[in-house]
């Protein structure tokens, strides 16, 4: 037999109650498979900032939703989150969805579904962190803050909070099928 045995948490909720299992679930595998890159979604920076405390002498990157998200010139991550996320040496991306930049614009326009948008709904029949983690591990790749060529740890979540943890190989989004989820170290069974 060539197999290897990893823990994985299921919960029976989503949200903001599993951030913190989720965090540490994360922080465990990391260590055991010696991954240094994490990469994890934050909208006010809550999670953010807690993954900063947790994850100090890693290659941390807080993933924040774009600007105009809720509405024209707003950014949801506060300033008090984003100076303690970067004096814990963190990195924040700000930048355009993977699976919601122009192809949203047309569908809001045309009432009609794209194919970043298709991805994502298919991902999300494993959950919404699930779709998460892998977006911003890939908008990661894609800003040169992770490689490719490196296994991380990509950490999301449902609405507020974290609750999914994968191990993953992740990929560009212009090559997004090479793109691998290794293993998964938390997420809601709903």
């Amino acid at each position: 037999m060539d197999g290897e045995r990893a823990e994985s948490v299921y919960f029976s909720s989503t949200g903001p109650s599993c951030t913190e299992e989720t965090l540490y679930a994360a922080k465990r595998r990391a260590e055991q498979l010696g991954i240094k890159s994490i990469v994890v979604a934050s909208t006010t920076g809550e999670t953010g900032r807690r993954a900063s405390e947790l994850f100090k002498g890693y290659n941390l990157v807080v993933v924040t939703h774009v600007y105009g998200f809720k509405g024209p010139d707003t950014q949801e991550l506060t300033e008090e989150n984003r100076k303690q996320i970067v004096d814990n040496g963190a990195k924040i991306l700000t930048t355009t969805h993977a699976f919601g930049g122009v192809g949203r614009a047309i569908r809001r326009k045309f009432q009609t579904m794209q194919v970043d948008e298709v991805i994502a709904n298919t991902l999300r029949i494993f959950g919404e962190g699930m779709k998460v983690a892998c977006e911003i591990a890939a908008m990661a790749i894609d800003s040169g803050l992770v490689r490719s060529d490196e296994d991380l740890i990509s950490i999301g979540g449902s609405s507020r909070g974290s609750d999914t943890a994968i191990v993953a190989r992740p990929a560009n989004v212009s090559s997004f099928f090479d793109f691998k989820v290794k293993e998964v170290i938390s997420k809601p069974r709903l």
